[in-house]
């Protein structure tokens, strides 16, 4: 998950406010809230709705241009630190580097000979972010009372990151400073290039994520400035847009499923150091452990040294690659395309027919995914598993 790394250098901290009055930017974030909360477009009028949302959007980003809380230098100067974190906190810092792979950015190249199925790489559950430490963190309080947070565990982990990013005492700090400064998942693109897309099968996706996404932000403006509960947050001064955009991104394209800590159920985790590794064709080779309770990763074939050490990130589309990790993997084995089938309403004998499928257990209509070879792009970013994978983009 190294690549795409387009750090911004900007003094960390809350910046330069923009000159907005709190009544004119509550008022814009409840505009943007309204819209993407009425009823889904008719019909062909998708990207007309996609075009108001984003322009409500850029309005509030120019508003609040140098608010955002950014670390002063680049990602590469803090991977020392990030491995002094992991062997300070009992992770395997041997027979692997942290490096720069042209073409692919930044990955974990092989120090030594590993062997196929030799276990090279685990990390303890105290250093992962999960719902169970948002729960556990300042964003608890809130978590206790928001049926949102409480059921979307991507949302809490994209707060939970933003928060600690906030705090220069957060332990995860040596992790977060490493994370890139912006993506290249649909949620970055220019309006242009989302029009690129209008052919495609995926620009229902990217359209939904781009409205999806506005509307948490929204929300949660609201819900910060608000409640009683969020009084301690850091983001109480200074969220942006750009914030969530960013927290959303690195957690859609780095989170994975692991147990709990009983082993009763899955939550969700964003796994420093193992999230570096970028993605090949193979098997998930990345497990959880519970009896040692660290998230496990052994090697996907043989690696000599000074080789490129890849995982493998589950069996998605290059649809759902460029969509949820902003990127394309050329020797995609698992590439398909979705045909949908069905029985038109309009028919004469829908009713029949409808009822025939019905019996034989079968929904009137059914999407098909033909495997097919694509053409494009580079390939990374893993979503390996803990107990299965769950999504990532760099």
């Amino acid at each position: 998950m190294g690549k795409k790394s387009r750090v911004k250098t900007q003094k960390s901290g809350t910046g330069a406010m923009a000159v907005v009055s709190p009544r004119e930017m509550i008022n814009l974030i409840s505009e943007l809230l309204q819209k993407c909360s009425s009823a889904a477009p008719s019909p062909g009028k998708e990207w007309e709705e996609y075009v108001q949302i984003r322009g409500l959007v850029e309005k509030i980003r120019k508003k609040q241009k140098g608010i955002s809380v950014i670390f002063e230098g680049s990602r590469e100067e803090f991977f020392p630190k990030l491995m002094a974190w992991a062997q300070e906190s009992g992770a395997s810092c041997e027979g692997f580097e942290i490096a720069n792979f042209a073409g692919e950015g930044f990955g974990l190249r092989a120090t030594k000979d590993i062997k196929a199925e030799e276990l090279f790489l685990w990390i303890p559950r105290k250093m992962l972010m999960t719902v169970e430490s948002a729960k556990n963190s300042v964003l608890g309080p809130l978590y206790s009372q928001d049926r949102i947070l409480q059921a979307m565990g991507n949302v809490t982990l994209a707060l939970h990151l933003l928060c600690e990013r906030a705090d220069p005492s957060s332990p995860w700090l040596p992790y977060i400073k490493t994370l890139p400064g912006d993506y290249d998942t649909p949620l970055y693109y220019e309006e242009e290039e989302v029009r690129h897309l209008l052919s495609t099968q995926a620009i229902q996706d990217v359209l939904s994520q781009y409205k999806n996404t506005a509307r948490q932000y929204a929300y949660f403006y609201k819900v910060i400035q608000t409640h009683p509960t969020t009084s301690k947050l850091p983001l109480k001064d200074a969220f942006t847009y750009d914030d969530y955009r960013w927290a959303v991104s690195s957690v859609m394209t780095r989170q994975n499923q692991i147990p709990t800590e009983d082993g009763s159920r899955v939550t969700l985790a964003l796994i420093p150091l193992w999230d570096m590794c970028n993605h090949t064709n193979g098997l998930i080779t990345t497990g959880y452990n519970l009896e040692d309770d660290r998230c496990e990763c052994v090697a996907l074939q043989d690696y000599k040294e000074n080789d490129q050490i890849y995982i493998f990130y589950g069996t998605r589309s290059n649809a759902e690659f460029v969509i949820h990790n902003g990127f394309f993997f050329q020797e995609n084995a698992h590439d398909r395309v979705k045909i949908k089938l069905g029985v038109s309403k309009s028919e004469r004998l829908y009713a029949m027919k409808a009822e025939v499928l019905a019996r034989a257990g079968i929904p009137s209509r059914v999407t098909s995914r033909d495997r097919e070879r694509t053409r494009s792009g580079e390939g990374r970013r893993s979503a390996a598993r803990g107990v299965r994978s769950a999504g990532r983009t760099d």
